[in-house]
Order: structure tokens, then C-alpha cells, then sequence
């Protein structure tokens, strides 16, 4: 293998920086909150000047953005776990549930990229379409499940996929935030909310079992996972 050049020699040192700055960056934020997260606790922490850091991240949003980034594909990551699922029911229950349990298990990420004041983590410079957010991937994964449930007439004909999932999206979102922000009530387990925000979905629109497939029961299209 020939030798790395001065030029990839640097880049491959800026990467390095680049990933150790937010890596440092995310367990801050993972322990802390990102109000606690300032470009000058950041050069302390990782023993590099404000300068530096600068060279790397221009500003504190800058950061928030790839922090954001990488949670979405992360979550992505786990929806597309669930797309070898055949049945359209219980791959949307199945994403349902990832989604709410990745939201409690990484409270402070979730609230970085669905709860923090819209412009953030934007900068100058990101005027990106609607169709390269980071969430728009995964808004797909779940749009594909409704087209699959109205061609199965579990869906009325002229009920939008997009609509029905950015619908469950913010269904579950509310469950999410609800719990974070400790307003839940108590004697309602997540599971049960999760459970009972699907059931208006998995109502065929006819009253009869979808054309082609066999009568369902919970236990069928819902496993038994639970969500804490």
C-alpha cells in the first residue's frame, strides 16, 4: 500500500479532530442537556483552544446540526431493521414501539432533534429541501407501510400515506414528550399509549379483514415487546 500523502495525511487528521469534537460533544449533551453545551466547556473538555474548535465547527448550532444528523440515522437505522416484516400491521406496530423506545432510551438526543427551538441547529448555509432533512428518510420508511395498508383497504382510497404518517409520527412524538417531560399519567404503561395509537390505523376502512391476507389477532400483528 503506498505511503498516505501530506494532503490525505491532513484530512485524515481533520476527520479524526472533527469525530473526537463530537464525540465529546454527544456525551455532553447525552449527560447534560445541550443547554449545557458551550463552545468554551467543549475547548476545556477536549483540551483544544476556542480557535481550534472553530477550524472545525463554526458555531455551537453548527454542532447541534451533526449531532442531529447522526440521531436520524440512528433511528433510520432501526426502521430499516424492520422492513423484512411482510405484513404491513406489524411492521408499522414494530416501528411504532422503535421509535418510542428510542426516544426514552436516548432522552436528551431526541429532545436535540424533535424539541429544541426550530432554527437551532441551522446555519447560514443550510438551505437544504425539504426532500434532504434528516427526518424525511425516515418519514418515508413509514409512508411506504399506509400505501401498502390502503392497497390492503385498510386505509380509506383517498387517505394520503404521507399525511397518515406524519399523523402516527406525531402521535408518537406526543407519547414521547409527554413522558420526557414527566406529564404522563401514571397508570397508563407507554406500551398501552403505543398500543392504543395503532389501533385507529389498523381499523380496515370497509369493517372487513384486508383482500389476501388472514384474519389477524393482537397477538399476530402486535409482539409481545414491551416498551418502558
Amino acid at each position: 500500500m503506498p505511503h498516505m500523502g501530506l494532503q490525505e495525511r491532513r484530512t485524515e487528521q481533520r476527520r479524526e479532530q472533527r469525530e473526537r469534537i463530537l464525540g465529546v460533544s454527544r456525551d455532553i449533551v447525552k449527560r447534560e442537556g445541550f443547554a449545557s453545551l458551550s463552545m468554551r466547556k467543549l475547548a476545556e473538555a477536549i483540551d483544544y483552544s476556542p480557535a481550534a474548535l472553530y477550524l472545525h465547527f463554526r458555531s455551537r448550532g453548527e454542532i447541534a446540526r451533526a449531532l442531529c444528523m447522526e440521531g436520524h440515522a440512528r433511528l433510520r437505522e432501526t426502521f430499516l431493521a424492520h422492513t423484512r416484516i411482510a405484513d404491513p400491521a406489524a411492521r408499522l406496530n414494530a416501528m411504532a414501539r422503535t421509535y418510542v423506545e428510542f426516544g426514552l432510551a436516548e432522552p436528551e438526543t431526541y429532545r436535540l432533534m424533535f424539541m429544541e427551538p426550530a432554527g437551532l441547529a441551522e446555519t447560514a448555509s443550510d438551505a437544504v429541501d425539504k426532500a434532504a432533512e434528516p427526518g424525511a428518510a425516515t418519514l418515508s420508511l413509514i409512508a411506504d407501510v399506509f400505501v401498502e395498508l390502503r392497497a390492503a383497504d385498510w386505509l380509506p382510497p383517498h387517505a394520503a400515506p404521507t399525511a397518515c404518517a406524519e399523523g402516527l409520527w406525531a402521535n408518537l412524538h406526543g407519547i414521547v414528550a409527554l413522558k420526557l417531560n414527566r406529564a404522563s399519567l401514571p397508570e397508563t404503561p407507554v406500551a398501552t399509549l403505543v398500543e392504543l395509537s395503532l389501533d385507529a390505523w389498523f381499523a380496515p376502512a370497509n369493517g372487513t379483514e384486508p383482500r389476501g391476507t388472514e384474519p389477524r389477532s393482537n397477538s399476530a400483528t402486535r409482539p409481545d415487546t414491551s416498551t418502558r
